[in-house]
């Protein structure tokens, strides 16, 4: 037996004396035969080492590309076989939904179309499936995976989901609260129980979302927080579900301590220019109030964008609490450790394929060498998203030492410019083309141009228009436009040549005041189509004269106006307010203004003011939801003298987008005959207001979905002879041919003399 030991000794120690002469790889493809030899760590001339084979196969294996790897032995000739892992050609998932959903879905299993397959990914990302229902509130949920080969070397994986069963919050307790009403508590949090008809938008459905169960009760504790309850106690969350109806309850218990009301507060600092008191005085938390730890944060940012404005980038305010349980009050000393005083060093754009530097550079208001200041940062960032250009916009400061950053401006461009070409075919206008090109942006130099063309049976238009908003890169912007139009309506048909030169200059950041002349020839003349009055002699616009205005009128426009919205399409905060003035001049034929009087009048003057407003919220930050509330309102006065005429096309009419939606463009207005609906001749007083409530529907086609109430007032006299409203939905699509709504709105108050409307859309409108 020994004898036989030794042999095979003898014979093991001639093969590791053998020395490797050549090595093959067969069964490669993703790795070259190059990469293969380093991985493999064995070279020609090496010693035949069976330890050193066994680790070289060992780092194929973790390469992750290989089903198996063995090595065959010819002479002093390493043969590696490989059995490649196929690769996933197509991925999908079934029975989870499309759109937003199932491409962030596909992004969060971990895998994507290229990748090799692996039986553990494959579990794994099976289990992340099952994980992201439950998060959802999806229970008994069954994942099957399917795969099918597609060619040499790849197959088909699908994903067929059953989701499962929902489970629904039906009851919450919070067990010991009482001196927070359960409406309170359950306020801002992810899981609340199903309302009433909660498949509705905007209320809840009491799908549970596990995900967020165990951050509900620090949201429990910080409402506590928010109403002076500082030493209250909320329990995790515990769930008791009912499998028999997938119904739920979940108790919280709460040790809710005592209320505290502010003591002193002071601010703590040493900042050459930061004025103590004065920062006090505009603290939200006084002595005396409840205290409220939103507040609190609230005042900490103040703080530290006042740091901030000052050049301190990086500063630091922290709060001091000192608690009197005795009195039940909490003394405040805001901290502010301010840091080093930096300056900019650079400001480096990108992302701007279009877009020059120097277009983006007018809208920031820091430049190298300037001492950093926290506010100009916000508003550099505002004053991008106005424009328009950009889909995104991010500025990042990038410290390079430690009295110097760069501004990192980071955008990504959206279309601004669209070219169109179309025709239809209306009942009314007959056949129909047009044809335009504009650009808020051509050629990335920051100019908006556009010209097009409408023609039908019935109407021909032509405009050219440009405005340079930033004049050889000044605060100055120039302005004009030119138009050509004719329409036939039932009455009359409109005939105007016109245009305008504007020239404004912005100044305090926010402000933007006009001015220009325009100039339009007017020579709109009634149509043939002749309706008889109530006295059945003479016809009624034979009577009263209108629609055959034939004039020219000069104009003065004085604008000044406001803006410090964060987005040109979705603002999500600010306002905007606009005044307009318009001096006009008109000259042409006299008339006679009533039948018998034999009194003439003629062309005058008159004046036109008007004004807008719009207010923006989004409740992200307080909700955890892209929802957007908005308040717009709009208002016009027209002022002539008692002897001068006022044209019907210079007069006010109100209905559709712009005003009240739900009734036909144009269609509320006095009427000169009450028993006749087609004697709309204008008002001179007009007001409108929308309250509107925007959501999410695609992010991927960004596209939003808006609840609106509209209100209008128009009439000769007063704002108040005609009263309408309506309310409806808007679909807001931001589409690669420009800003799209669709309007479905139902008229609330209609009389029988209104036109209404159930549907309309727009493109290109902003406000």
């Amino acid at each position: 037996m020994k004898k036989i030991v030794l042999s095979w000794m003898v014979i093991g120690s001639l093969l590791l004396a053998q020395k490797v002469t050549q090595i093959k790889f067969e069964g490669l493809a993703h790795l070259s035969p190059s990469v293969a030899m380093e991985i493999a760590d064995i070279r020609v001339g090496d010693q035949m080492d069976a330890a050193k084979i066994n680790q070289s196969i060992k780092n194929f294996f973790e390469q992750g590309y290989f089903k198996d790897v063995w090595v065959d032995k010819q002479g002093g000739t390493l043969i590696y076989h490989f059995k490649e892992k196929a690769a996933i050609a197509n991925l999908e998932i079934k029975g989870y939904g499309t759109g937003d959903d199932g491409k962030k879905l596909l992004k969060s299993i971990g895998l994507k179309k290229g990748d090799l397959y692996d039986e553990a990914r494959i579990k794994k990302a099976k289990k992340t499936l099952i994980s992201r229902l439950e998060s959802k509130g999806n229970y008994d949920s069954v994942v099957e995976v399917t795969t099918t080969p597609v060619g040499k070397g790849a197959v088909s994986v699908v994903f067929d989901v059953n989701k499962g069963e929902k489970i629904k919050i039906k009851k919450l307790n919070f067990i010991g609260a009482s001196e927070l009403s359960k409406g309170d508590l359950e306020t801002g949090l992810a899981n609340q129980e199903e309302d009433f008809l909660g498949w509705l938008p905007f209320l809840n459905s009491g799908e549970v979302k596990v995900d967020q169960l165990e951050y509900d009760a620090y949201r429990v504790k910080d409402t506590y927080m928010k109403h002076g309850f500082l030493d209250a106690y909320v329990s995790k969350p515990l769930m008791r579900v009912d499998y028999s109806s997938y119904n739920a309850e979940i108790d919280y218990q709460i040790k809710e301590g005592a209320q505290y009301r502010v003591g002193e507060v002071s601010i703590a600092q040493d900042i050459d220019g930061l004025d103590s008191e004065a920062l006090a005085n505009e603290l939200s938390l006084k002595e005396g109030r409840i205290f409220n730890i939103s507040k609190m944060r609230k005042d900490m940012k103040m703080l530290q964008e006042a740091a901030g404005n000052l050049g301190y980038a990086y500063a630091k305010v922290l709060p001091q609490m000192h608690k009197n349980a005795e009195e039940k009050t909490i003394d405040l000393q805001y901290m502010i450790q301010p840091g080093m005083q930096v300056t900019i060093n650079d400001v480096l754009i990108s992302g701007n394929d279009s877009t020059k530097d120097r277009v983006i550079r007018r809208y920031i208001y820091l430049a190298p060498g300037d001492v950093f200041n926290a506010t100009d940062l916000k508003d550099s960032k505002n004053a991008l998203g106005r424009t328009g250009f950009f889909e995104k916009v991010d500025i990042q400061s990038q410290r390079i030492s430690a009295d110097k950053i760069n501004l990192l401006v980071k955008v990504k461009e959206t279309a601004t410019g669209t070219i169109s070409a179309g025709g239809g075919y209306g009942s009314y206008e007959g056949l129909m083309l047009n044809a335009s090109v504009s650009d808020k942006n051509i050629f990335g130099s920051g100019i908006n141009a556009s010209v097009g063309f409408d023609i039908s049976k019935i109407s021909t238009n032509y405009n050219l228009s440009f405005t340079n908003p930033r004049l050889w890169d000044s605060l100055y912007s120039l302005g004009f436009n030119v138009y050509k139009k004719k329409y036939e309506y039932y009455n009359f048909t409109q005939d105007q040549f016109g245009g305008s030169l504007v020239l404004g200059r912005e100044f305090l950041r926010h402000f933007h005041a006009s001015a220009g002349i325009g100039y339009v020839d007017n020579k709109s003349e009634q149509n043939d189509n002749q309706i008889v009055s109530s006295d059945g002699n003479v016809t009624f616009y034979d009577r009263y004269g209108f629609y055959n205005d034939k004039y020219k009128k000069t104009s003065l426009f004085f604008n000044l106006s406001f803006d410090n919205t964060d987005d040109f399409y979705v603002p999500r905060e600010g306002m905007i307010a606009a005044v307009n003035f318009e001096f006009a001049s008109l000259d042409g034929d006299d008339f006679n203004a009533t039948v018998g009087s034999g009194e003439e009048n003629g062309y005058g003057k008159f004046t036109k003011t008007s004004g807008k407003f719009g207010l923006y919220y989004g409740l992200n930050d307080w909700i955890d939801y892209d929802l957007i509330l908005r308040f717009k309102a709009r208002a016009t006065l027209l002022s002539s003298g008692d002897n001068e005429k006022l044209p019907i096309g210079e007069k006010l009419y109100m209905g559709g987008i712009g005003s009240v939606r739900g009734y036909d463009p144009y269609s509320l207005t006095p009427l000169a005959d009450p028993n006749d609906l087609n004697s709309r001749i204008g008002g001179k007083k007009r007001a409108s207001a929308t309250v509107e409530a925007s959501i999410p529907l695609s992010e991927a086609a960004k596209m939003r979905l808006a609840f609106f109430y509209d209100y209008g007032m128009i009439g000769e006299d007063s704002f108040n002879e005609i009263k309408r409203s309506s309310a409806g939905a808007v679909i807001e699509w931001q589409s690669a041919f420009g800003p799209i709504n669709l309007v479905f709105a139902k008229a609330i108050n209609p009389e029988d003399a209104d036109r209404t409307s159930t549907f309309e859309f727009s493109m290109g409108t902003k406000f």
